[in-house]
């Protein structure tokens, strides 16, 4: 928490402490200070209060947004490992199909994408929408590899390994095509992937 932000919120807790303080005890006091001067009355105590109330609503919703700012670009470690573990949950089954006009065993190297894109959407409401990772250990990891997943903010790391496998039962066939010659030329081809997590750098 950033020193602005401690301020406001000091501040919030100044301003309701005078909201707090008796009427008896300022009409006591101006009596003794000003013993010529009219009584105050109640409601000009009531909209003190009102206003004071409202400084401090407001001085806490100014350190909330200071917090929130200091943290923005940057992950916790308790962050990263959620996101982690529902990402290997969510992708662990994912299946895609591509087109077999690549040939019988087509490349799939949007790997690191995906997960980063996962990883991301599962970070929850605090967590950046950027700033993670997912280095291959592997240069052309087309059929299996291994990814370091890291974010900014945390020096935590995790592995992910990732398989894929033909998934024969989501091939698709475009209509009209069905029964002619050509028809596996342009079939579409199911792959699923398997997909593991460990701590630490692969």
């Amino acid at each position: 928490m950033t020193g602005p932000a401690i301020a406001c919120f000091a501040l919030a807790a100044v301003v309701v402490a005078m909201a707090c303080v008796r009427a008896d005890w300022i009409r006591s006091l101006r009596r003794r200070t000003h013993p010529s001067g009219d009584e105050l009355p109640t409601a000009a105590f009531v909209v003190a209060r009102v206003l004071l109330l409202t400084m401090a609503a407001l001085c806490v919703w100014q350190g909330a947004q200071l917090t929130a700012m200091d943290g923005d670009g940057e992950w916790s470690d308790d962050e990263l490992t959620n996101a982690v573990t529902r990402s290997t949950d969510d992708l662990d089954g994912y299946w895609y199909r591509v087109s077999n006009l690549t040939g019988d065993t087509p490349s799939f190297d949007d790997y690191a994408t995906l997960i980063e894109d996962t990883v991301i959407r599962y970070g929850g409401g605090g967590a950046p929408q950027s700033g993670v990772t997912a280095t291959p250990t592997s240069a052309d990891p087309s059929t299996d590899g291994d990814f370091t997943v890291e974010a900014d903010g945390t020096d935590h790391a995790y592995c992910l390994h990732v398989e894929r496998a033909r998934y024969k039962k989501q091939d698709h066939t475009p209509p009209g095509l069905a029964g002619a010659e050509s028809s596996d030329k342009y079939k579409q081809l199911a792959y699923r992937l398997t997909v593991t997590s460990r701590n630490g750098k692969c």
